[in-house]
């Protein structure tokens, strides 16, 4: 193609470029294989028609054309321009994709002083422009108060939850109907359970309930529980409040998160070890398993991050420090360890599918792996 020009249709958007900024994209690319005549088998015309007498090549590649957009400007520039989304407020505590078009934000509320038109902390913004495409707001007694907003959630179905905190002890969980984004319940916090500073929200399916989980360091005392919605009620609960001060262990839960079979919570504390909440019994303690012995890799010179739990496939993924272990079968046996030699402490990791990303405290260092796949046992 020499130095010509390249036209793209993007699910029915016509893009036009040329091969010098194709060639950035790297010859292993599928951008930069259109450009290699050994992998190239089609000629412009069979390509698409390329319009014009056939002097443009025209690609059809079936994606979506704003994403598309982002990754052109980046071959074209070397760098990402995005508008940035702001809510205004000093800080975001949790974000979440509604869809792939959508980007679901919630953040502290701004101190307005005697100001409350302005308040809402959760809001959704287009993913590809950034522009605000609605601002949810939370009712008390039939009046719109400011909040802040902190985990997020969703269920199965139509619903959006987060731990919110108002300004007159307005603690609680939040929930909004996703396709109106108008607040559809509020679960009051009731004594004893520390809702409105959760850091974790998980829903679960076979359950019908909520789990909420408040952790160190926002509080000293950890405090886990199911949320039934239906009678507005406690389903289970643990707390380490009132446990003797010498079991550090407990007192420092760092994460948590519902196994897949939803019979138990798994945590993890400072020391790295995991330990395991039974669902079914509300007379237990943590079942701690622990790792450190053999598995603690905190250097003295490296800054740490707390460590963070996800499950997918069957498996358990907990980060600690520069790598991501991967726990399989019903004893949360080793079986994988991901790990690269740059890039500092893992601050967080999530999961999409075949993928996990994983982002380290290192300015931009971001890894990309393969998903481990579930040991043939």
């Amino acid at each position: 193609m020499g130095g010509g020009r390249v036209r793209f249709n993007v699910g029915g958007q016509v893009f036009e470029t040329t091969t010098t900024t194709l060639a950035n994209a790297g010859r292993e690319s599928m951008l930069g294989a259109l450009l290699d005549s050994s992998w190239n088998l089609a000629s412009p015309a069979a390509a698409g028609g390329g319009g014009g007498g056939g002097s443009v090549a025209e690609y059809f590649i079936d994606r979506n054309p704003a994403c598309f957009a982002v990754l052109l400007d980046l071959l074209r520039t070397g760098s990402l321009h995005r508008r940035p989304v702001s809510l205004g407020h000093s800080q975001v505590n949790d974000v979440a994709y509604l869809d792939e078009s959508t980007l679901l934000v919630a953040a502290r509320e701004r101190r307005l002083g005697k100001c409350d038109d302005d308040g809402g902390g959760m809001a959704a913004f287009s993913a590809a422009s950034g522009d605000l495409r609605h601002r949810f707001r939370v009712a008390h007694a039939r009046q719109p108060k400011s909040f802040t907003a902190g985990a997020l959630a969703f269920d199965r179905d139509a619903s959006i939850f987060a731990s919110c905190k108002g300004r007159l002890n307005e603690y609680g969980i939040g929930v909004w109907d996703r396709a109106t984004g108008e607040q559809s319940d509020f679960f009051y916090e009731p004594p004893g359970c520390a809702l409105g500073d959760a850091d974790k929200l998980q829903w679960l399916d076979a359950t019908n309930a909520l789990m909420v989980a408040t952790l160190f360091p926002k509080t000293d005392n950890c405090f886990i529980g199911l949320l039934d919605f239906r009678d507005k009620s406690v389903a289970w609960s643990w707390s380490d409040a009132g446990m003797a001060a010498a079991s550090l262990d407990d007192k420092r839960v760092l994460h948590a998160i519902a196994m897949e079979d939803e019979r138990s919570v798994c945590v993890i504390n400072q020391y790295d070890d995991l330990g395991f909440l039974d669902l079914r019994s509300n007379a237990g303690g943590v079942r701690w398993s622990s790792r450190s012995k053999f598995m603690n890799r905190k250097f003295p010179t490296e800054e740490s991050c707390y460590p963070k739990l996800a499950t997918h496939g069957g498996q358990l993924f907990s980060s600690m420090n520069d790598s991501i272990s991967v726990f399989s079968g019903p004893e949360c046996v080793l079986t994988s360890t991901l790990r690269r030699s740059h890039g500092g402490a893992i601050c967080d990791f999530s999961i999409g599918g075949d993928r996990l990303f994983a982002l380290h405290n290192e300015e931009n260092v971001f890894d990309v792996w393969e998903t481990p796949p579930p040991p043939i046992i």
